[in-house]
C-alpha cells in the first residue's frame, strides 16, 4: 500500500475519533453548558449524555449550578460620622439559569463584588460607628435585598449576605477599649454596692425578725408564766376555801411567815404589818386558852386538875445509900 493512501486513513481516523468527541458530550450532576451555533445560542444543555453536531456546534461555557461562596477583600466605607472602617463581606449566590449568567453580564463574579461594594457604601454612609457595629443583621439583610434585586436579570440568586468583620481606626479602637473598660469597672463598682447593700438590708431583715420572734417568745413565756402562777393561786384559793380554815391556823401562818419577811443580810430595816397585831392577838388568846385548859384557873378546872394529879403515877424519890 502507497504511504499516500496510509497517510489519508489515518487522517480519516483521526477525523472520525474527533467528531465522536464532539458530537458525544458528557454534562456533570449540578451543572450547565451552553452551545452555540456559528456564533449564536442554540440551547443549554443539561446533565447527562448530549449529542451535538461536530465542528458546527460550539460549546461555549460550562457553568457550576451549585450554591457558590464567594469571599471579598476588606473594603474601605465611610460612615455618617466620618470614620473610615474596612468590612470584609462574604456573599453566596446560586446560578439558576445559564443562558442569562452567560450573555447578560461578561463577569457576574466582577459584577457581584462591585455591586456589593457599591451598595455597602451607600447603606453604611447613612450609619454612624456604633449603629454600623450593632447592626449586622439590618445591614445583611439590606444588602441582600439589593442584591438580589440586581442579579436576578443576570440569572443569579443571591442567597445570604454575611459581613465578617467590620474593623474602626486603631485610634477609635483604643478608645472604644478604654470606654468598655470603664462601664465594666463602673458595672462592676455598682453591682458591688447593690451586694453589699443587699446585704445589710438582709442582715438589717434578719435582726428585724430575730427582735420580733424574740419578743413573741417573751411574751409567751410571759403569758404562759401569768397563767400558770394564776392556776396555782387559783388552785390555792380553792382548797383554802375547801379546806374552811379558822382564825388559829391563819395565826400560826401568819406568825411562821414572819422569819422569810426578815431573811437576807442586808435587810436593816422591816416594816411589820398592821395585821400582825391582829394575829399575834388571835394567837395569844389561843395560847392562854390553851394553857388554862392544861392547869390553872377556877373550881371546875382545880378538880380536873386534882383528878389529873391523882391520875398520875408516884414520883420516884431518888435512893441515897
Amino acid at each position: 500500500m502507497e504511504p499516500a493512501i496510509v497517510i489519508v486513513l489515518v487522517v480519516l481516523v483521526v477525523l472520525v475519533i474527533l467528531a465522536l468527541v464532539q458530537t458525544i458530550q458528557v454534562i456533570q450532576q449540578a451543572s450547565a453548558a451552553i452551545v452555540e451555533r456559528f456564533g449564536r445560542y442554540t440551547r443549554t444543555l443539561n446533565a447527562g449524555l448530549n449529542i451535538v453536531v461536530p465542528f458546527i456546534d460550539r460549546i461555549r461555557n460550562r457553568i457550576d449550578l451549585r450554591e457558590q461562596v464567594v469571599p471579598f477583600p476588606p473594603q474601605p466605607v465611610i460612615t455618617q460620622d466620618n470614620l473610615v472602617v474596612n468590612i470584609d463581606t462574604v456573599i453566596y449566590y446560586q446560578v439558576m439559569d445559564a443562558r442569562a449568567a452567560t450573555y447578560e453580564v461578561s463577569n457576574y463574579i466582577q459584577a457581584i463584588e462591585q455591586l456589593t461594594v457599591t451598595t455597602l457604601r451607600n447603606i453604611i454612609g447613612g450609619m454612624d460607628l456604633e449603629r454600623t457595629l450593632t447592626s449586622r443583621e439590618e445591614i445583611n439583610a439590606a444588602l441582600r435585598g439589593v442584591l438580589d434585586e440586581a442579579t436576578g436579570k443576570w440569572g443569579i440568586r443571591v442567597n445570604r449576605v454575611e459581613l465578617k468583620a467590620i474593623e474602626p481606626p486603631t485610634s477609635i479602637q483604643d478608645s472604644m477599649e478604654k470606654q468598655m473598660r470603664a462601664d465594666r469597672d463602673k458595672r462592676a463598682a455598682i453591682l458591688q454596692a447593690e451586694g453589699i447593700r443587699q446585704s445589710e438590708i438582709l442582715q438589717a431583715e434578719g435582726a428585724k425578725q430575730a427582735e420580733i420572734l424574740r419578743a413573741e417568745g417573751d411574751a409567751r413565756a410571759a403569758a404562759l408564766r401569768a397563767e400558770g402562777e394564776a392556776q396555782a393561786i387559783r388552785t390555792v384559793f380553792e382548797a383554802i376555801h375547801a379546806g374552811d380554815p379558822d382564825q388559829k391556823l391563819l395565826s400560826y401562818q401568819y406568825v411562821q411567815m414572819l422569819p422569810k419577811i426578815a431573811e437576807g443580810d442586808s435587810n436593816k430595816l422591816w416594816i411589820v404589818p398592821s395585821e400582825i397585831g391582829e394575829a399575834l392577838k388571835g394567837l395569844g388568846g389561843n395560847l392562854s386558852r390553851m394553857t388554862a385548859a392544861s392547869g390553872g384557873g377556877g373550881g371546875g378546872d382545880d378538880d380536873s386538875s386534882a383528878s389529873a394529879l391523882e391520875k398520875r403515877p408516884p414520883r420516884q424519890q431518888p435512893r441515897i445509900e
